[in-house]
């Protein structure tokens, strides 16, 4: 444990270097106490004043000429009426403050003497009211000269009336009252010079001044001095010494004067320094000393209240020691104490910290239940505690319970709530609150940045812009964050027109550019193979005196590796390699990536062993690019292998992984290895996706395995894994080539009733598939629903609609069918006019056949 070193400044290198004192207090005739006047008249008020001036309170002041003899004179004839009235205080103040207000025209006696006797006659008396009220009016007013000067002539008008020795307590105590630190600083060290001491009270005082007015450092100086001196303290000393720590943010600080003063039994602690103690502790945030500072108080007897549970609950809490912090709730209510809302919140966070967010729902009813009110505070804990749990129902509901219990929620609560629900997917619902909310002019920029990043990142630009006009609409002010975002759509939709525009406006509206957009404009130039560009905004954020982050050498790197410019990549890494950059996992797997899609596997493995050499582990997105690598050179035995040494290296395997590989076992016919690897994605813990079923249900469909794949499309319903377009369409398609006929229409209704839109491939599979199991008719109206939904129906579909109604015999409705193509705009292909020769042909042959017969 650290202690806390003794200062050795004195007092006076405390005090200011100089204090102004009033003219006529600087150098006084009456340096002593003059002799009392004629005993006959000790009694009778001094003389009236000359004639002269007359205040608005009807005071006389003396003509300017006279006013330093007289006040001489009436400063002498008070000091005498108010030692022949020590008895008679209320009296003796009376005349005091009368003759105040007429001396040196209301600015006071030349001397401090009368002063000083009448503080002397109040404490004597236990005036101490008027005391204070005469103290602090004189101070306020400047009718006193400064606080050593007082100090000193209370020291000296003692000798010649009856005094008590508080007077000086309650003197060092009013200036400390009034806030002006130097001065009481002064008063003190006057004291100390002449041999007195302040008692504890009037000392705790001056050190709660210097408390209030953060003069933290200067607080703990003058405790060493006091302590040096050997002043003896109490436990407020302490409390307030602790408070001096625990403000100035030197927590720590506290426990060591708690452990030097009460393990040393100078001091045995209250209630209060034990509070105080274990406050410091959890703002540190130390629980478990805390805890045991809690336990103790508890073996001496006291019984800690409301409050010193609140904030050890919260510091267990913050520290994540949930049971602790269930335990003391439970020993809170044993002794007697209620549950109040702020134990009720902290538990609440941490069961929502931990994942647990049926607790904390349960423990809100039961605070409801006890007639405890939420606020503000308790509600935006747990909906971000939904929004942590992915619960955007509960988070709405309790949005919802927030305004019928009468609460006007606040942005935070907002925020929470339109996040919750964006991540959940209802944009609806996230839009119609902040509509709400705009109402009540509760949004605020990080509002808007919320709905903008996501708003962007689906690509929903135009909204976006709309956005951005109703903050400007509403009086928001962007910040950088908000331009990156509008900036990131912009790049995003390839409009770098609007992005270079934006920047521009940004720098117009004095918001500063930095790394990140400078970063999105890069990636933006990059992605439309802009690299003259790309390297111009590069140049232009370097020259600005910013610096390339990870990120920023990552987005060149990677933008040169998805062009191709596989050397252009090698060498800028190594240029940028000397700027300092260390490259790291993603620089090397889009190096890796890089190479593989130009089919370089030989460089992509060089890559990977540069990467191993510089003590870089490859992740899972490293062997997934081999993997792709190889199974688009069909070499899955090589693919493989790559898996396998993923599962030795005990790497957590993820869905495209095996989407990738699933995929080429298929379009190989190897669905055993297929089925094997689906079924290891369960094993790992995963949930595959409905790309990875369109996989096993195309090859199955491939090597007409039907059964198989409606096994499959069972399972997804089973575990509800919606069916997207794609599976739709290939369990149609092999329906039909297996000629289920009527099942392949049900799963087309079912298509449409699920809201997938049919498009050309979905079309093409039906009509061919229809009139392959001889159903030209119903072939024929699709073209019908094709209309309905405005899709034009291809060249390929009236080829076989055509070729069809030939084979049928039906020549006029094929021959209507090709002026339809060609009335849509259709350019009739090279099958088309293999099926009209052919037809052709073929009539003629049997014409020449008829007519030989």
């Amino acid at each position: 444990m650290r202690t806390l070193r003794h200062s050795s400044k004195s007092l006076a290198s405390l005090l200011p270097r100089s204090i102004h004192i009033p003219k006529h207090f600087s150098s006084s005739p009456a340096s002593t106490l003059p002799p009392p006047d004629d005993p006959n008249t000790a009694d009778e008020p001094p003389a009236p004043s000359p004639v002269g001036a007359t205040d608005t309170d009807g005071s006389a002041h003396p003509p300017k000429g006279l006013v330093d003899a007289f006040s001489i004179t009436s400063s002498k004839r008070v000091i005498d009426f108010l030692l022949r009235k020590q008895r008679q205080p209320k009296e003796a103040l009376e005349f005091f403050n009368r003759s105040q207000m007429q001396a040196a025209g209301g600015s006071g006696f030349p001397d401090v003497d009368p002063f000083c006797i009448m503080l002397h006659i109040l404490v004597r008396a236990g005036k101490l009211m008027n005391t204070r009220e005469l103290m602090e009016r004189s101070i306020r007013r400047g009718l006193i000269p400064r606080s050593s000067v007082v100090v000193d002539r209370l020291v000296e008008t003692a000798k010649r009336c009856d005094s008590d020795p508080s007077t000086f307590d309650h003197v060092l105590g009013c200036y400390a009252r009034t806030g002006r630190i130097d001065v009481a600083l002064e008063a003190f060290q006057r004291m100390v010079e002449n041999g007195i001491v302040p008692d504890v009270e009037s000392r705790n005082l001056l050190l709660t001044s210097m408390l209030r007015s953060g003069s933290f450092g200067k607080a703990r100086e003058v405790f060493e001095v006091m302590r040096a001196k050997g002043m003896p303290f109490d436990c407020s000393t302490l409390d307030i010494m602790m408070h001096v720590c625990i403000n100035g943010g030197d927590p720590k600080a506290a426990e060591v004067y708690f452990r030097e003063l009460v393990d040393g039994g100078r001091l045995k602690p209250d209630a209060l320094v034990y509070s105080t103690l274990i406050e410091s502790l959890c703002r540190q945030p130390d629980a478990k000393g805390a805890c045991e500072l809690l336990s103790q108080m508890k073996s001496v007897g006291m019984v800690p209240s409301a409050f010193v549970y609140n904030l050890v609950i919260g510091a267990c809490v913050k520290q994540g020691n949930l049971a602790e912090a269930s335990k003391l709730r439970d020993e809170m209510l044993g002794s007697g104490l209620p549950m109040n809302l702020v134990v009720a919140t902290s538990l609440l966070k941490g069961y929502c910290v931990e994942g647990d967010l049926d607790s904390a729902l349960d423990l809100l009813s039961s605070v409801l239940e006890q007639g405890i009110e939420p606020n503000n505070v308790t509600y935006c804990v747990l909906i971000e505690g939904c929004y942590r749990n992915g619960n955007a129902e509960k988070a709405y509901e309790l949005y919802c319970q927030m305004k019928e219990r009468g609460m006007v929620p606040n942005v935070f609560t907002v925020n929470s709530v339109i996040k919750c629900l964006l991540k959940a997917n209802k944009w609806k619902e996230a839009f119609d609150l902040f509509d709400e909310a705009v109402g009540s002019g509760v949004p605020n920029v990080f509002t808007y940045n919320i709905l903008m990043k996501w708003l962007g990142r689906v690509g929903r630009m135009k909204e976006v812009c709309r956005l951005w006009a109703k903050m400007e609409e509403m009086g928001v002010e962007p910040n950088v964050f908000t331009y990156n975002q509008l900036l990131f759509g912009h790049c995003v939709r390839g409009d770098l027109e609007s992005a270079a525009n934006l920047y521009t406006q940004m720098s117009q509206r004095g918001k500063t550019p930095n790394v990140v957009t400078y970063t999105t404009l890069i990636q933006g130039y990059m992605n439309k193979n802009d690299f003259d560009q790309a390297y111009d905004v590069l140049n232009t954020m370097q020259n600005m005196g910013i610096s390339c982050n990870d990120y920023t050498y990552n987005t060149v790197i990677n933008g040169l590796c998805k062009a191709g410019r596989m050397t252009e990549a090698k060498d800028m890494l190594n240029n940028f390699m000397e700027q300092g950059f260390i490259p790291n996992s993603m620089t090397y797997n889009s190096m890796v990536d890089g190479f593989v899609k130009k089919g370089m596997m030989n460089l992509a493995v060089s890559a990977y062993h540069e990467m191993l050499s510089y003590g870089i582990s490859p992740s899972v997105i490293t062997y997934t690019s081999f993997i792709v690598g190889y199974c688009k050179s069909n070499c899955t035995d090589l693919a493989l292998k790559f898996l396998n040494e993923i599962r030795r290296k005990g790497l957590q395997l993820d869905i495209p992984m095996y989407s990738v590989l699933i995929s080429s076992l298929c379009k190989e016919g190897k669905m055993e290895a297929a089925v094997d690897l689906f079924n290891d994605i369960y094993k790992v813990g995963l949930k595959p996706n409905c790309i990875i079923f369109n996989n096993l249900i195309t090859g199955y469909k491939f090597v007409n395995s039907m059964e198989a794949a409606f096994e499959l499309h069972r399972r997804m319903v089973t575990e509800g894994i919606p069916c997207d377009k794609a599976i739709y369409t290939n369990l149609i398609d092999g329906s039909l080539k297996v000629g289920i006929t009527a099942f392949a229409l049900e799963l087309y209704s079912e298509m449409i009733e699920q809201c997938h839109i049919p498009d050309e491939i979905t079309f093409t599979a039906m009509v061919y598939g229809l009139c392959n199991n001889g159903d030209i008719e119903g072939a024929h109206k699709i073209l019908d629903e094709m209309d309905k939904i405005d899709e034009r129906p291809s060249v390929n579909i009236y080829n076989k609609l055509i070729s069809e109604y030939f084979r049928k015999g039906n020549l006029e409705e094929a021959f209507r069918l090709h002026d339809e193509m060609l009335d849509r705009g259709l350019v009739p292909n090279d099958t088309t006019y293999d099926i009209l020769v052919g037809q052709k042909l073929q009539r003629n042959i049997s014409t020449a056949l008829t007519q030989n017969i």
